[in-house]
């Protein structure tokens, strides 16, 4: 049952990882125009309405405190979107990208049990191969924001797999999306306005269907099946996987350190689909969430 449940939970984390690579591909364009906290904002905003729509979550059926904590996740999904693309504008790809997975590896290292402790390990070690973060002078701006996102990024770890434990189906991603979109509307609403017209707003709507609709519903889904650990070291397999793409797409040959870092990162990534199932997936259904003397959300660790 575990390594079924890990399988499928991994499954869903891999197809996450190919549409937040596919989704980011495709904004770059958007950076000129509106840029990159613009970018993120156009598609979270798209991305709650989409929820809205599709979901219409009645909060009046639903317990307080679930509500709250898919609140307090739409923050830090703002936060983690806006936080990474405004490292991007001081810091190369590699170097933002190994500070910002400080955070899921450190959710991996500090959850995890004994034995499962070593695979995040392996996987830090692989993304500091794979990304070469002391190479040149880091902007001491840039490092922050990437940290903060890091941050951001392991708070969105734990409450997602709270909020998805609580809540149906993508109930709680219905909730914490819009509110995702109300802070980036208040970081980037004005330059984002300021260039709005049809073609953007179509835009907008494709790649919201790309990032962050389809894999932040896929990462709440598969949540529900691995530990925190088991999806932190996983998440680790992005940077791999970005070499991959850069040597079939861009001719990007990696160096042969690199290519030792992406052998760790997918070592720790089969360790974690091994041994990081939970004993039993949890399916929350509108008769257990609607129990208004339940306080598992509040008391049980994720």
């Amino acid at each position: 049952m575990q390594r079924a449940s890990a399988r499928t939970g991994t499954t869903m984390t891999l197809g996450s990882m190919l549409f937040v690579q596919l989704g980011l591909a495709a904004s770059v364009g958007l950076f000129d125009r509106v840029g990159p906290a613009g970018a993120a904002c156009l598609r979270l905003t798209w991305g709650g309405l989409l929820l809205l729509a599709i979901v219409r979550p009645r909060l009046r059926t639903l317990p307080g405190d679930a509500v709250r904590g898919a609140v307090l996740l739409g923050v830090v999904t703002a936060g983690v979107t806006i936080s990474f693309m405004l490292a991007l504008e001081r810091l190369p790809l590699g170097t933002a990208v190994a500070i910002e997975f400080l955070g899921p590896l450190g959710v991996a290292a500090w959850q995890g049990a004994r034995g499962a402790r070593a695979w995040p390990l392996l996987a830090g070690v692989g993304v500091l191969l794979l990304t070469e973060p002391w190479h040149g002078g880091a902007d001491p701006l840039g490092v922050a924001w990437a940290l903060a996102a890091g941050a951001c990024w392991a708070a969105y770890i734990v409450l997602t797999q709270q909020v998805g434990d609580r809540l149906p189906g993508i109930t709680g991603l219905a909730i914490s999306m819009p509110v995702a979109a109300l802070v980036s509307l208040a970081v980037a609403g004005p330059r984002v306005a300021a260039e709005l017209d049809p073609g953007l707003l179509a835009l907008g709507l494709g790649l919201a269907v790309l990032l962050p609709v389809v894999p932040f519903a896929l990462e709440m889904l598969a949540l529900r099946h691995l530990t925190a650990t088991a999806f932190g070291t996983l998440m680790s397999l992005e940077p791999a996987l970005a070499v991959l793409i850069g040597l079939v797409a861009l001719g990007q040959a990696p160096a042969p350190i690199a290519l030792l870092g992406v052998l760790l990162v997918v070592l720790a990534g089969a360790g974690a689909q091994r041994t990081g199932g939970r004993p039993q997936p949890v399916a929350a259904t509108p008769e257990v969430v609607q129990r208004p003397s339940s306080s598992r959300y509040v008391s049980e660790p994720s």
